[in-house]
């Protein structure tokens, strides 16, 4: 299995994984009482991150060594999104994420988790699409 199959893979595991966040798991968090929504957050949170976390840290390390490899359009351009996918995931998401363990206003935090969510479901698609045409770009 090459490098690039591989990255196509992880950046698979994301285009489902942030379209289920954006269709269904935000938008589902709307439905629980306050106090439900906080017992189940802290879960979800904890679940999900063994989800995430490795798909975001693969997602870096393979990006770093196909840029180490080659830098061309496609090892720059993704490796600057999957960057930018980091500072929004850390500085904007997890933030908000914790407000909602702490009890702040969770029908705002909802909102907004839902409303900013589609930047990182934007972004992870194109790296996606960018992922696939190089692939195929390669492979035929």
């Amino acid at each position: 299995m090459n490098l690039e199959y591989i990255r196509l893979l992880v950046d698979a595991g994301f285009i489902v994984l942030i379209w289920a966040v954006q269709l269904v798991i935000y938008p589902s968090f709307k439905f629980y009482s306050n106090a439900n929504l906080l017992k189940w957050h802290r879960l979800y949170t904890k679940r999900v991150t063994v989800i995430v976390l490795p798909l975001m840290l693969g997602q870096l390390v393979l990006g770093f060594f196909q840029l180490f490899q080659i830098q061309n359009l496609y090892t720059i351009s993704t490796f600057i999104i999957i960057l930018v996918l980091w500072v929004i995931t850390f500085t904007m998401f997890v933030p908000l994420h914790q407000s909602i363990d702490k009890g702040q206003p969770i029908y705002n935090v909802c909102n907004k988790l839902e409303k900013k969510n589609w930047i990182r479901t934007l972004l992870w698609s194109l790296l996606f699409i960018i992922s696939f045409l190089n692939y195929l770009s390669l492979n035929s």
